[in-house]
């Protein structure tokens, strides 16, 4: 069953690769946490590891060290040592908004959506993030893993909880799950989310958002408003 897109009513938005830009920094945060771990640089182990980390970009990133090092002290470890890195790269001002992501999101709550950012970092570093970028106030909650109940994605946890805790829409099918990700389009369609879409301003492609089961494919989140608003946009099947 396909939803009109004007009746959506709570907007589901990811952050590092979808409102905001962060130039790689993921990367250069995971370096840090191997380099913790002995992993050397240029290396088959680093290499492996690094290509793991791009192919799961969208997942909790407690989770992805949880893989990659096997036990939970390791796991543990990584983790604090990438937060670390990750924020010390915010706090250097190497984080920009997508370009149009700001007046996006304000253009929704203008038309009476409610928007929910959320991440797969942990709180802390989602908060360096949205301190950076003075975001604070831009929407009513965002969500980390830990806000639900420790599951990110591709788990439809953070999904459900944003429409639990707004309680915007009445039917899931009222929720637009945006993200640059596949994990974060697979969080949406598991949440039954009646809109997903994926952005080409981060991590994945289209073949990627398809795969996962998008709905629309849009250039930029600063598209999503046109959507929603009933205008065209390109279904995921349409390239």
């Amino acid at each position: 069953m396909t939803t009109e897109t004007r009746d959506i009513r709570l907007v589901v938005l990811d952050m590092a690769g979808t409102t905001v830009a962060d130039g790689g920094l993921v990367e250069r945060a995971f370096a840090a946490a191997a380099a913790e771990l002995g992993v050397e640089p240029g290396s088959a182990e680093h290499a492996g590891h690094l290509s793991y980390v791009r192919a799961t970009m969208g997942e909790s990133k407690i989770s992805v060290f949880r893989h990659l090092f096997g036990d939970e002290d390791r796991a543990r470890r990584a983790n604090a040592t990438f937060e670390k890195a990750y924020g010390e790269l915010v706090d250097g001002g190497l984080i920009a908004p997508v370009p149009g992501a700001r007046e996006a999101i304000e253009e929704l709550a203008g038309g009476g959506r409610t928007v929910v950012l959320t991440t797969g970092f942990a709180r802390v570093t989602q908060d360096a993030v949205l301190d950076a970028l003075g975001w604070r106030d831009l929407v009513p909650l965002t969500l980390c893993p830990a806000d639900a109940g420790g599951r990110g994605r591709p788990h439809p946890d953070m999904v459900l909880e944003a429409f639990v805790r707004t309680k915007a829409a009445a039917d899931v099918r009222q929720v637009a799950v945006v993200g640059d990700t596949s994990y974060d389009v697979l969080s949406g369609v598991r949440a039954g989310a009646g809109l997903v879409a994926g952005v080409r301003t981060g991590a994945h492609g289209d073949d990627a958002f398809r795969a996962a089961g998008a709905t629309h494919v849009l250039d930029s989140v600063a598209a999503l408003p046109a959507l929603l608003a009933g205008l065209p946009a390109p279904f995921a099947g349409d390239r």
